[in-house]
């Protein structure tokens, strides 16, 4: 599969490297620094390329949209339209100091991109630890992290799936894109303790199932 990323993070070059392992192809964008991006895809290998947000929309059948809650506004701008396409959300409405949530509980960082993004179909991910996808492994033993995902759309939900498990994720379907409100501070609550509570960066959840 051809996945467009915008923002070359810690989440988008994490995820860009597990998902061109698994034999996916790539292209990274938005960047202030063209030339990191270029070092991104030469460590990622052939399955990565960089241009444009624009170019990665006009290159994937999936566009992962990878950048801080405060950059969101103009990764878009940049990235252009995106109608008909499916837009993977691995945004947070974090604050910039990590100490709460921008918006929250009545509406979702989701919701709101999928209100600026007419035409394109909104599924949702987290929480996507950025340090684990960086590590040697994700697994903690014999268990992988759970990543929940909400959409309204069953078949665009069954591509990210897909593309959470091909990236070493244990994918669950937490329902429609307004279950993004419960999501969200679920993420917030893994950075809080990961780093607020000093337990450090590798950890996540996991949904035990009977």
């Amino acid at each position: 599969m051809k996945i467009g990323i915008v923002g070359a993070g810690s989440v988008g070059s994490g995820l860009g490297k597990l998902w061109t392992a698994a034999g996916h192809q790539v292209l990274l964008s938005y960047s202030r620094n063209v030339h990191k991006l270029e070092i991104l895809a030469g460590e990622i290998g052939p399955g990565a390329n960089v241009g444009t947000p624009r170019e990665a929309v006009e290159f994937g059948e999936v566009v992962l949209l990878a950048v801080p809650w405060q950059a969101v506004t103009d990764a878009l701008a940049q990235a252009g339209s995106l109608a008909g396409k499916l837009l993977f959300s691995s945004v947070n409405a974090l604050k910039s100091d990590f100490s709460g949530l921008d918006i929250g509980t009545t509406t979702s960082a989701a919701e709101w991109i999928a209100e600026r993004t007419p035409g394109a179909t909104v599924v949702e991910a987290l929480p996507v630890n950025a340090e684990l996808l960086h590590s040697p492994s994700l697994r903690f033993g014999t268990q992988v992290p759970s990543v929940f995902y909400c959409g309204d759309d069953a078949n665009a939900k069954a591509t990210v799936a897909r593309l959470l498990t091909d990236a070493g994720m244990d994918p669950i379907d937490a329902g429609p894109l307004v279950r993004a409100r419960l999501v969200e501070p679920a993420g917030f609550l893994v950075a809080q303790v990961g780093y607020g509570l000093g337990v450090g960066p590798n950890v996540a959840l996991k949904l035990l199932r009977r």
